[in-house]
């Protein structure tokens, strides 16, 4: 049995090593390395993929946060609701640009925003609402656009490429759901590059006009400067490895889910763990496998399986409203014990699309065991 990973990049990089080796050959060859053809056609594939209107791409994740916001035309101490238990960056991009962010507390079972919460921090200064597709499921973004008030709603897709939502009896992809959908191609997402990228859905046409030019110096044509932009951009190699790899991204989809489900059948006799809640209405794409553990024996059992040469995170064990940088500028709705709650009890285990039935099986054999011996 080979090593166990996280993320295993490699072996997967192996099966199709000849497809992306040989595309990224050829575009060496033209050397046009920047805003190439291939660029344009990954943004035409995730186009044809998430039915978007628009996709504009971009050099990471948080660029596609900051240049959604950036579009928005909002004044210094507007206001943004976002889940405290997120990732930095989401709150970061809201606090760089002179914003609000207001925290707000998730639902236990989903680790996602509580759109109950998210009527209660509604204010005269809210001007965006910034749900987190957390884990690789979608919120529950028909709470939300219910309470919004037409409030634009941009959503942080970094964990839930390919994740869909049921939404008036139509199944949506997310980031196709609300204003603005942002998501990341770091290595280890669902779709990754091997590299940084970003990308971009955008509902209306003269907002992606916008943040295209924002993306690019805020040109509308070469050296011509109408808008204060920045410069960010993906590059071509990154987008080549996008162009085969989206080719598989339901093959990849259907390996996590199915690692998942291994998960679920193996370990759900374990009464001290409890396992990731499967919203009926998104079809959950398993960029994580959370488990929460309880009675205080996460770290204990964190400790037990590295001993046994099994990797295992804590996303994220801190949540945003203690975080020293975000202290003196965040608004607080409610007490966010969930949150709290969350950051002492989660982790995750590997969940990658390389992942074997030997591997899945001495994981969840030594899960039990430590169960056993407690």
């Amino acid at each position: 049995m080979r090593k166990i990973e996280m993320v295993d990049l490699k072996n997967q990089y192996l099966n199709i090593k000849d497809k992306i080796d040989r595309k990224i050959s050829k575009s060496l060859l033209t050397s046009q390395f920047i805003q190439g053809e291939n660029v344009k056609k990954i943004e035409r594939k995730i186009k044809e993929k998430l039915l978007c209107n628009n996709v504009i791409s971009c050099g990471n994740g948080t660029d596609a946060l900051l240049l959604s916001l950036l579009a928005m035309d909002l004044k210094k101490g507007d206001e943004v609701i976002i889940p405290s238990f997120t990732y930095g960056a989401t709150v970061e991009v809201v606090a760089f640009l002179g914003y609000t962010p207001v925290l707000i507390d998730v639902d236990y079972s989903t680790f996602n925003i509580n759109g109950n919460l998210v009527e209660e921090a509604l204010g005269s200064n809210t001007k965006i609402i910034l749900p987190v597709h957390l884990y690789g499921q979608c919120a529950e973004m028909d709470s939300i656009i219910k309470v919004s008030k037409n409030i634009p709603i941009i959503e942080d897709v970094a964990q839930a490429f390919n994740a869909q939502y049921l939404l008036n009896n139509q199944w949506i992809y997310a980031g196709n759901i609300g204003n603005i959908g942002c998501t990341s191609f770091f290595p280890s997402k669902n779709l990754g590059c091997y590299g940084d990228g970003g990308a971009l859905m955008v509902k209306d046409d003269e907002q992606a006009k916008k943040i295209k030019m924002l993306a690019n110096h805020g040109q509308s044509t070469r050296y011509i400067h109408d808008l204060i932009g920045i410069n960010s951009r993906l590059d071509e190699i990154q987008a080549c490895i996008l162009i085969e790899k989206i080719k598989k991204i339901d093959d990849y989809t259907s390996k996590r889910q199915k690692a998942a489900t291994f998960y679920d059948n193996a370990l759900k006799s374990i009464t001290e763990l409890i396992l990731p809640y499967r919203n009926p209405k998104s079809n959950h794409v398993f960029h994580q496998y959370t488990l929460k553990v309880k009675n205080d024996k996460r770290d204990q059992l964190k400790e037990f399986l590295q001993k046994k040469g099994i990797p295992t995170k804590i996303y994220y064990p801190i949540p945003n409203h203690k975080q020293n940088a975000y202290k003196n500028i965040i608004k607080k709705t409610g007490d966010l014990k969930i949150t709290e709650q969350l950051c002492s009890e989660i982790l995750s285990l590997p969940i990658h699309t390389e992942l074997s039935k030997s591997q899945l099986n001495y994981i969840c054999d030594q899960v039990i065991t430590f169960f056993k011996v407690k």
